[in-house]
């Protein structure tokens, strides 16, 4: 009982972030591939962390931001939250993923070609959906 709670609870959450918003990193890379499109991973601690509150607010849930993620993006959203539990095998994930990374901060968004290589990372930054979505198109650009 208490796994579909927490289940429907983070089925309610997807919906209110208003995009698809995948939790599944293996099944990000492929739709990925499948599709051509990059993957942007966005470490967050999502009930607690200020910065992360804000991108949401300021991009993440903005139409601009929808509209470009929907044609140019697989999304995939690795969350660390204080209040609302995961199950222990989507945390012990998200930690995995986090330490592969490298992630020492919240917000931070790393954004993979569709090949699952790094194109490169950011966290915050003011100006809006069109600021972040210039320094997204930049990243992409990048084969390192």
């Amino acid at each position: 009982m208490k796994r579909i709670l927490i289940a429907l609870l983070l089925a309610v959450a997807s919906f209110a972030y208003g995009q698809n918003w995948l939790t599944d990193y293996t099944a990000a890379l492929a739709q990925a591939k499948a599709k051509n499109k990059p993957v942007l991973i966005d470490f967050t601690g999502s009930d607690w962390c200020g910065w992360c509150i804000k991108l949401d607010k300021e991009v993440f849930n903005t139409d601009e931001f929808k509209t470009y993620a929907a044609k140019n993006l697989v999304l995939l959203k690795v969350d660390f939250p204080k209040r609302t539990p995961l199950p222990p095998e989507q945390s012990a994930r998200n930690t995995e993923l986090a330490k592969r990374y490298g992630v020492q901060g919240f917000p931070t968004i790393i954004l993979l070609h569709p090949d699952g290589t790094k194109a490169g990372e950011m966290g915050y930054q003011p100006g809006g959906p069109k600021a972040f979505i210039s320094t997204m198109e930049k990243l992409s650009k990048n084969r390192n």
